[in-house]
């Protein structure tokens, strides 16, 4: 725990966040929306990308902003759970530091299978970068990123030729994905998230690693140095495969954090429980055009 001191009440309100941070399955939820404020910012609910009733995007922007950076955000939950609504908490602390952030939902397993929710991603960016200018953002200076199944999808979307131009995103316009504790690279058929996947798939057709295209921007692939969910291998076979492409890539191993709050410090009040703010932020930074 931090040395920081903090007031009673805010000290209550981390605490509470915390608790329910043992109590989610693989994204905190309303637990950490409690202690996060939109006050200030621009939010737009429910933007349209798609035409299912989960093609649906909360935007989160910072006033008064003109040519910001414009980020993605793919939440996590194997690929059959997880909402927007329950990372209000990045889109907000993206917002603060500037960014026009995009907080997408997208069409679940098992009825949907791979590569279903990567086109979702790739259709939400689409619009995204559409309306970019209308939030106050940048068309072309694009961030992707994703927790856990999110980050899969944040890494396939803009590591692989295909999704990118069957979208119509020009490729030079994303300028860094960030995938946080992804599993990009395993065998799905030995795990229950094979639902996810077309039966009989192979995964040398479909994990990130294995089609990487040699003009993909840079990644930083963040890896939580207790994570029992998603093995950190993923993000070694990552890595060696971008090396191998000529991709800029940058793989972290976050101390003292697991699956879950790796994604939890991504809100201000718990930015002590770990460094990924930071790491996102300054990643963002040092691509973002200037």
């Amino acid at each position: 725990m931090s040395s920081r001191k903090f007031p009673r009440a805010a000290g209550l309100a981390l605490a509470a966040a915390t608790l329910g941070l043992t109590l989610a399955a693989c994204s905190p939820q309303n637990a950490l929306n409690t202690v996060t404020s939109t006050r200030g910012l621009n939010v737009t609910q429910n933007v349209r990308y798609g035409p299912a009733p989960r093609n649906v995007m909360d935007v989160y922007a910072p006033q008064n902003v003109q040519n910001a950076p414009v980020v993605l955000f793919i939440h996590g939950g194997s690929w059959q759970g997880g909402d927007k609504e329950g990372h209000k908490f990045v889109g907000e602390s993206l917002a603060r530091a500037g960014y026009v952030t995009g907080v997408m939902n997208y069409r679940l397993a098992p009825e949907h299978r791979y590569p279903d929710y990567v086109q979702d991603a790739a259709s939400a960016l689409k619009v995204l970068r559409d309306r970019a200018q209308s939030y106050g953002g940048s068309p072309d200076n694009l961030f992707v990123m994703g927790h856990s199944a999110g980050g899969f999808n944040a890494v396939e979307m803009v590591d692989n030729a295909r999704w990118l131009r069957e979208a119509d995103v020009p490729v030079s316009a994303v300028r860094g994905v960030i995938g946080v504790a992804g599993p990009y690279s395993y065998d799905f058929r030995q795990f229950p998230s094979r639902v996810a996947f077309p039966e009989g798939g192979n995964p040398d057709d479909i994990m990130p690693d294995r089609h990487v295209r040699p003009d993909a921007p840079p990644n930083l692939l963040l890896v939580a140095a207790n994570d029992t969910t998603v093995d950190p291998y993923n993000a070694v076979n990552m890595e060696a495969a971008l090396k191998e492409a000529g991709v800029p890539v940058t793989r972290t191993v976050l101390p003292g954090l697991n699956h879950i709050t790796v994604i939890a410090a991504m809100a201000r009040p718990l930015t002590f429980l770990g460094d990924t703010r930071q790491q996102v932020i300054d990643f963002i930074e040092a691509h973002r055009l200037k």
